[in-house]
């Protein structure tokens, strides 16, 4: 039985809980509220009562499964080995099966079932976003509230989307392998460069890479804050799309997307006779792109030139804990010649962002973020370098409002600087 169809199926998980308190330690969330009901085992408790019919929706009850990150940090760090992430999933889903999710996110939720809409709305908030942000030196802000906070900093959404930049088979000069590129809805509206680099860091290696024009967003925010069936339609949709390629693999650059499409999309259509083996197959060939990069395709790092800067690593909590990919960024980053790695004392932390939990709770999100941003600057490192869109629009947020002078960059704009300086020096 799916978690997501019916509370019942978590309750093995609710048992194995002994209340131990163990996640208390490791919850950013629990450390900002200090409240039982912020952390995974008052919130496992009450899940226990939602499967015992004891406890149903009400507005706080609501509020207080939406208080998780979803960082994995209690399931990681369980001496029972309780997943709890997947118990409040499992709630949340239950919640909004009794009562309809807030209006905004339910109508969010209906927008990204239609790729279409969405993608025209985003092409639309390209041309207008200055009449509702104002520019400053880095990034910008709402002029008037608009459901953010008005001291918020976020990037421009890019000119174009990614995937009208580039053509959907993007052709190595001497191909030995093939693969499908996922990229993304912050990958494709507004870190374009991120996916240039993933094509060009590739083709570079002998892999052609085909970027699939159809496909969306990949369903984590429905999935993850309840709405099912949006979840269960993007991931056919999607499993439709990428099974159509003979492709060796399926890239990734955002921990959540990977995740969903890896783990996410298996579990959600577990029992459905047609899409079960196609979500399983699909989900054989994920690979984040460092993973693809290290683990597959071995790269030569003697074919890359020197970058002379120093750096710090956050790893993001869906590519570390979630898909379970902590050592194979570092190894890509620290064998580049002429870097330096100036780690933080906790490169695993949150930064609070988690997608939509940074809208609906900000203040909790930046208290947590200023632990991270502490750490960044205890480094002394020039550039904070990280594998998720999301947590980059966090960190460039803090960063900005707190005047730090560090750049943020993605895992592969790292790799594509040392393959150009390279050609550089040619």
């Amino acid at each position: 039985m799916s978690i997501y169809d019916n509370i019942k199926g978590i309750e093995e998980e609710i048992i194995k809980c002994m209340k131990c308190g163990n996640c208390q330690a490791v919850c950013p969330v629990y450390k900002e509220t200090l409240s039982e009901s912020g952390v995974a085992r008052g919130k496992i408790q009450l899940a226990a009562k939602i499967l015992k019919g004891e406890a149903r929706y009400s507005p706080e009850l609501y509020k207080k499964f939406d208080l998780c990150l979803q960082c994995q940090a209690c399931s990681a760090n369980c001496p029972c080995g309780v997943k709890a992430h997947k118990i409040i999933m499992a709630a949340r889903a239950e919640l909004a099966r009794q009562k309809m999710l807030p209006f905004a996110k339910k109508a969010a939720f209906n927008l990204l079932k239609k790729p279409f809409l969405f993608d025209f709305g985003l092409r639309l908030g390209s041309v207008c976003q200055g009449l509702a942000f104002r520019k400053n030196a880095t990034g910008m802000s709402p002029r008037f509230p608009i459901g953010l906070e008005m001291r918020r900093v976020v990037p421009a959404l890019a000119d174009k989307p990614l995937r009208s930049l580039l053509p959907e088979v993007n052709k190595a000069p001497r191909a030995r392998k093939k693969v499908a590129f996922f990229t993304g809805c912050v990958t494709n509206y507004i870190y374009t460069s991120v996916g240039k680099a993933v094509v060009e860091v590739l083709n570079q290696n002998g892999v052609d890479v085909i970027i699939p024009k159809e496909q969306h967003c990949c369903g984590a925010p429905a999935i993850i804050n309840g709405d099912i069936e949006t979840g269960k339609a993007m991931a056919k949709s999607h499993l439709d799309i990428f099974s159509k390629y003979n492709v060796d693999a399926i890239i990734t650059v955002c921990g959540t997307c990977g995740g969903t499409f890896e783990q996410k999309y298996v579990e959600l259509l577990a029992d459905d006779p047609v899409y079960s083996a196609k979500a399983k197959a699909t989900a054989r060939k994920i690979r984040d792109i460092s993973e693809y990069l290290v683990d597959d395709l071995k790269i030569n790092f003697a074919k890359m030139g020197r970058v002379p800067i120093s750096f710090t690593y956050h790893e993001p909590c869906h590519i570390g804990r979630g898909m379970g990919l902590s050592r194979q960024p570092l190894e890509l980053l620290t064998q580049i010649p002429g870097i330096t790695y100036k780690p933080m004392k906790q490169p695993n932390r949150c930064c609070g962002s988690a997608g939509s939990f940074s809208l609906t709770n900000y203040e909790v999100s930046f208290e947590i973020l200023k632990k991270k941003l502490a750490d960044i600057q205890s480094t002394n490192a020039d550039v904070v370098v990280t594998g998720c869109g999301s947590c980059r629009m966090q960190l460039e947020d803090g960063i900005a409002q707190e005047k730090m002078p560090h750049k943020v960059m993605h895992v592969i704009e790292v790799v594509q600087m040392a393959y150009q300086k390279a050609k550089e020096t040619c």
